[in-house]
């Protein structure tokens, strides 16, 4: 047999299949970068600069208005700390600190409960979710109803044969709380569904191997459940003292920060828009970021988060 040329061997040759080219490997390293840069540039222009005025503000005597602000250095700062009536409205947060952890316990005890099979579970789901979405304008005006002399709150009371007769709102002593007590009601659902999902995603495996072993409800829930949502329960513990800290909404509307109810947040808005102290603002601004910054490091640095592989 007569081997055919070359060439016409290397004609007969079915053709390969095309192959695109690859790309360079820089290319292929800023790839990734290109598609993110969008968003980074938006992180920068609405997040990193505005803090960096914010910073550069804070040491200056800016009014809001003026174009050429003095330098004031570190006066503003030695204001916040040295005027009593500047720093103790921290002392206000404590309030909606000790109402975080209500929220915290009572979000995670209905999330067990209704994670497993429970008459009506889906309409006390709902129940429990309802008021994070509804906006926290509307919710003050409601409780605003709510804690008026003779109205919801002192009706109910009157049913049980209790007649309070107590401003909620005017008395020093109880503004804070009944304030705090809305944040609750408020915020309550946020947590519910963040640990629920949590124990919906730990294997039912474990579950049924407890059952087999005898083990009750508290027995569960302290060495299935708590484990196993960590890390939500810290993320809950960030955000409820980062929230204690920076609460606005709900006193601003309800009460405007008068009766003891200013909180430093609302103290900052009045610092810059009324009073025109926006230098000194920028200062509480930052002493907030800063405090907010150093809680959650710390947190990270006591309870440091753990991986826990449940299957």
């Amino acid at each position: 047999m007569i081997d055919a040329p070359p060439a016409r061997r290397a004609a007969a040759r079915p053709p390969s299949s095309a192959r695109p080219p690859r790309p360079s490997r820089a290319k292929a390293a800023l790839m990734p970068w290109l598609y993110l840069l969008p968003a980074l540039a938006l992180l920068v222009a609405f997040t990193y600069i505005p803090v960096g005025s914010m910073v550069g503000y804070s040491f200056t005597d800016w009014d809001g208005l003026g174009a050429d602000p003095a330098f004031v250095g570190v006066d503003n700062y030695v204001q916040l700390f040295t005027r009593p009536e500047l720093f103790q409205v921290f002392f206000v947060s404590l309030y909606y600190l000790v109402a975080a952890g209500v929220q915290i316990v009572v979000a995670l005890y209905f999330a067990f409960i209704l994670s497993f099979s429970t008459r009506l579970r889906g309409l006390f789901k709902g129940i429990l979710f309802f008021p994070y979405l509804i906006n926290g304008v509307a919710v003050s005006f409601v409780f605003l109803y709510f804690f008026r002399p003779h109205g919801t709150l002192d009706s109910v009371l009157a049913l049980f044969g209790a007649h309070p007769d107590k401003l909620w709102l005017g008395d020093p002593d109880l503004v804070n709380a009944s304030l705090s007590g809305v944040s609750v009601w408020r915020f309550l659902g946020l947590n519910f569904v963040l640990f629920l999902g949590a124990i919906q995603a730990i294997p039912g495996e474990l579950y049924e191997a407890a059952e087999l072993d005898g083990a009750n409800r508290w027995q569960v829930f302290r060495h299935i459940v708590a484990p196993g949502i960590k890390p939500i329960i810290s993320l809950s513990v960030i955000l409820a003292i980062s929230g204690s800290l920076s609460v606005f909404e709900i006193p601003f509307v309800m009460t405007g920060g008068a009766g003891e109810s200013k909180t430093f947040v609302i103290q900052t808005v009045k610092l810059a828009f009324q009073f025109n102290k926006f230098g000194l603002a920028s200062a509480a601004a930052v002493v907030l970021l800063l405090i907010v910054l150093l809680i959650t490091w710390a947190q990270r640095r006591l309870v440091p988060e753990e991986r826990t592989d449940l299957t």
